[in-house]
Order: C-alpha cells, then structure tokens, then sequence
C-alpha cells in the first residue's frame, strides 16, 4: 500500500487563491441572508394564515357577518400550499435571489387582494395590510422590484373600489371607537405596527450582519493582498542576500584555517559563533525561498505532531539565548502529519515575540482537543496593551516603536486563518501574555492511499 502526502496547506497559494476563495466566501454570505429573510416571509405567511382564520371565524360566529366561506377557505389553502412549497425550497442548498422574494411578495399581495375581494373590498378595513408588503419589498428588493410591488398594489386597490362589492355592515362612523369600522382599522393598525417592528426589526438585523461579514470579507482580502507584496519583496530580498551569505561564510571558514586565529581560543570561539549564526541566517533565507510561491507545498515534510514540535523547540533553543523554556507536550496520541516551513516560522514567530518580551522565561505548551492542535505560548513580559488587544493581528501594531514593525504577529494570524485556523491573545492575571493558536488537524493531517 503506497502513503500519499496530501497537505491541504493553503498559505502557500494564498496568493493565487486570494480573490475566487473571498469571492466564495461573499456568495456564502448572500446565501446566509437570502435564507434568513425568506423564512422571515415564510413565518409572516404563517401568521397571516392564522390571522386570515381567526378574522373571518371572528367576523361570522361573533358579529354574523356573511363572507364566501368555501371561495375565502378555497384562497387560504392556495396560501397554504404555497408556503409549505416554500419550505421545502428554503431547505434547498441553492441562493435565494431577488426574483424568488418578488415572487414570494406577489403571493402574498394576490392572497390578500383576493380575500378583500371577497370580504368587501376597499370597506374591510383590512386593507391597510397592503402598507406591510410594500415596506417588506423596500426593505428586501432592488429598487425595480419594490416600485413594481407599489404600482401593483395600487392597481389592486383600484381595481378593489371599482369592483368589488362592499360589506353589509351599518355605517355608524359617529359612533367612534363603538364602530365596527374603526375597530378594525384600530385592529389592522395593531397588526401593522407589531409585524412590521418585529419583523423589520429581524430583517434589518439579518442586513446588518451581512454587511458586517462582508466589511470583515474585503478587509481579509485587502490583507492577503498585503501578504502577497511582502512575499514578492521578502522572496527578492532573500535571493539578493544568498551571495554575500555565501562570500561571508567563505571568508569565516578561511578565518578559522588561518594560524593568526587558530592560536586563539576566544577568536576561535568568536569565529564559531559568528558561523552558527550564519547558518540560521542562510536557513532564514532558504526559508523564505522555500515558503514563497508554489514552491513550497513540495517542501512539507511527513513526520508526527510530537516530533514536529520536539524537533522544532529544540532547534529554536540552540539558536535563542532564552533564561528559562518551559515546554510541556500534553499529546497523547501522536498522529501523523505533515508540516511545512511556513508553520514552523509562524510558530517561531511567536516564540521570538515572547522572547523579545520576556527573556528570563516562555512557556509552551501543546494538547490536541476536538480534533484541533492547540498551542499556547506565555510570557512574563509587561503584557499587551488594551489597544493592541484590539486590534491584534493587524499589521504594524507594536508595541516596540520600531518602524514597519507587528508584522510578525500579522503574518502568524494570516497563516493560521488561512489554514481554518484562530489565533488568540490574552493578558495574564499574574501578569505576562498568552497566545493562542488553534490549528485544525484536518489541515495537515496526512491522506492514506
């Protein structure tokens, strides 16, 4: 049986799928809102058909009022039917469009129009209702399709005065309150007002929520655009430092063959720590290379999450002049994976970030929960300060007053988001931070064959 390495790691086209994934991920969000605001009309046609029950029971048993029962019940099953056609359409995995809930609004305006029709026209005080469609269409439709929706009621309310026939009921208007009339133009103004506050207020909310996600959408778009510049510059500048890397480590090695230097131990001791230094330079380059473009789905590695992070902390401490590094490794099952450059950069971006706040002591600690790889990196540094808090993972927000900087904790966020991940900041009760990264294991678990 053959294993296939398959890492759905995406930071590494992040680039190249930046524009189709955000533009995905906008239809996802007009999807969401077409779905809310269909059933907020599937709901209103259910109370409707309650409200239509209950008015035309109340009409004939309480004040004896003669309707066309059979022809007004024949118009309520109409609805009915109509509704729970609706449902099952609501449950469809298929955006809702503008011309769906057009439609859905015509219904409701022909339903209520043939009702009136039945039960006394431009008489039945219930035919204020028509101001609830037209505020729902202003609220819901483009601009072509809430005029359409206003022409249409009011053809229906002429064509109600010029044939429909009125009510028999006395015209005791005198009377006020005591008018059969005017209380149910007080009812209609009751229903009106609590429906469209209920109802505008769900609809507007769902609006809110939609422009949110898609402010949210663009600004993700607009940073991985920014992401995409500083690989182009961050690719070219790697390139261009490769040769004089290459020229220094030539001279060092010259250096330490040279009498003049191998006759002094702590020349020699210099010499060699310059050359350790070197080599993580040229590894930091070699890095970036490797971590720009598409280059670098090629360079994951097939390993386990415990060796992965035992071989990661342990290069990181012979490399960092920390005090204190505590690392606890809570995995109970090492399962396998495969990792690539960009996240143990994104992880050593962290650590640095700790060290630089924290030199005499970090924290590391790693579990698996729910099928997520959980890091939590501390600290006994000053903490971050409220406004970083806030705007955590933003680029150039820092809190060491060096130009250009916070970009590091803007490229950690970036990568996890982009991997189906979170990161997460926090200050310490006892003082010092904690980070948080969420990675899910889905994204780099390996694929068998």
């Amino acid at each position: 049986m053959s294993e296939t390495i398959e890492l759905t790691n995406k930071a590494a086209t992040a680039a190249a799928g930046a524009t189709p994934r955000t533009v995905a991920l906008e239809a996802d969000v007009e999807y969401v809102a077409g779905h809310k605001n269909m059933l907020q009309l599937i709901e209103l046609r259910w109370i409707a058909v309650i409200g239509q029950v209950t008015t035309i029971a109340g009409a004939m048993l309480v004040f004896d009022v003669r309707l066309p029962l059979v022809q007004m019940l024949e118009v309520l099953a109409c609805l009915i039917a109509f509704n729970v056609a609706s449902h099952l359409r609501w449950h469809e995995h298929r955006p809702v469009t503008n011309n769906e809930l057009f439609l859905a609004l015509l219904v409701d305006v022909a339903s209520l129009t043939m009702q009136l029709y039945l039960s006394g026209g431009m008489t039945n005080p219930f035919a204020l209702l028509y101001l609830l469609q037209v505020i729902l269409s202003a609220v819901l439709l483009e601009a072509w399709s809430t005029w359409t929706i206003v022409a249409i009621t009011l053809a229906c309310l002429a064509g109600l005065a010029a044939f429909a026939k009125p009510l028999a009921l006395p015209f005791d208007h005198a009377r006020g309150i005591g008018s059969l009339y005017v209380q149910g133009m007080l009812i209609c103004f009751i229903l009106n007002a609590a429906l469209l506050v209920v109802f505008i207020s769900r609809i507007s909310n769902t609006l809110r929520g939609k422009a949110a996600q898609l402010a949210d959408l663009r600004q993700r778009a607009a940073e991985e655009e920014h992401i995409v510049r500083m690989g182009l510059l961050a690719s070219g500048a790697a390139h261009e430092l490769g040769t004089p890397l290459a020229t220094v480590s030539v001279i060092l090695g010259d250096w330490k063959r040279m009498q003049a230097f191998r006759g002094d131990p702590e020349l020699l001791e210099e010499l060699e720590e310059m050359q350790t230094q070197l080599k993580r330079c040229k590894s930091i380059v070699s890095g970036i290379l490797l971590s720009a473009g598409e280059a670098r789905g090629e360079s994951a590695v097939a390993t386990t999450i415990r060796t992965f992070l035992d071989d990661l902390v342990e290069d990181w401490q012979e490399s960092r002049p920390v005090q204190a590094f505590e690392y606890v490794n809570r995995i109970e099952q090492d399962l396998p994976v495969a990792f690539d450059e960009a996240l143990r950069q994104m992880i050593d971006n962290v650590l640095d970030n700790a060290l630089e706040a924290s030199p005499e002591w970090i924290g590391l600690e790693a579990v698996v929960e729910d099928g997520t790889l959980l890091l939590t990196v501390r600290d006994r540094g000053p903490g971050f300060a409220p406004a970083m808090l806030a705007s955590f993972g933003k680029p150039y927000q820092s809190s060491k007053g060096r130009a250009g900087g916070g970009l590091g904790l803007f490229l950690v966020v970036n990568v996890a988001r982009t991997l189906g991940g979170a990161v997460a900041a926090s200050n310490r009760p006892g003082g010092g931070a904690e980070v948080r990264l969420r990675l899910p294991l889905s994204a780099i678990a390996l694929a068998r064959d």
